[in-house]
């Protein structure tokens, strides 16, 4: 019987290991997430443009503010979990100038690692949704009068929009890109807390 190939040897001293999937494929919809979150910046002059027959908010201001912190706080629990695996989702054992592409991180990681990712998968993907949710409807009381914040509130969202416009147009590693969106996911916490301060009463 012929002796097993010496990778199959490794495999077996060192557990069983498997190719885990690519990171961007976590990593750029939770960027996505924060470009939701966003987005509010452009709310300042987009409703100067507003029409009758608009969308409308079905809920109201209070609640959709209080759902979008929430979803920033789950981001930035997100982007947490990335750091603290930084060999499946910050890069580590890639060349470290390795850019935002397909194809260029997948070590082989164990079963609790393949597990995680999946989790992880399933929880971005859910704040994807209710990020662009929620945005959506904290836009909609903007523009309903229900919300009257000050214009240097909206351009604080707007350097975050920049910051990650960035990402993708520097083609940032992904130890970069994670970084980043820890960073932008505190501040855009920081920014919805005082869009709740601009409620009239």
């Amino acid at each position: 019987m012929a002796d097993k190939k010496p990778q199959n040897r490794v495999a077996e001293a060192e557990g069983e290991t498997r190719l885990a999937p690519d990171p961007f494929t976590a990593v750029l919809p939770a960027l996505a997430a924060l470009g939701a979150i966003a987005s509010i910046a452009t709310i300042n002059w987009a409703a100067q443009e507003r029409t009758p027959d608009r969308s409308r908010a079905k809920r109201k201001a209070g609640t959709a503010l209080r759902d979008l912190e929430t979803c920033c706080l789950g981001l930035q629990e997100i982007f947490r979990r990335f750091q603290r695996n930084p060999r499946l989702f910050a890069g580590e054992g890639a060349p470290a100038s390795s850019p935002l592409k397909f194809g260029v991180h997948g070590p082989r990681v164990g079963a609790d690692s393949a597990r995680l990712f999946q989790q992880l998968i399933n929880d971005v993907a859910s704040m994807l949704v209710l990020a662009s949710q929620n945005a959506f409807d904290v836009m909609s009381a903007v523009e309903d009068g229900e919300i009257n914040a000050p214009e240097e509130l909206f351009f604080g969202f707007g350097e975050q929009q920049e910051r990650l416009n960035k990402l993708i147009q520097a083609r940032a590693t992904l130890k970069a890109s994670v970084d980043t969106g820890a960073e932008v996911a505190v501040r855009l916490t920081e920014l919805v807390r005082e869009l709740k301060k601009h409620r009239p009463e």
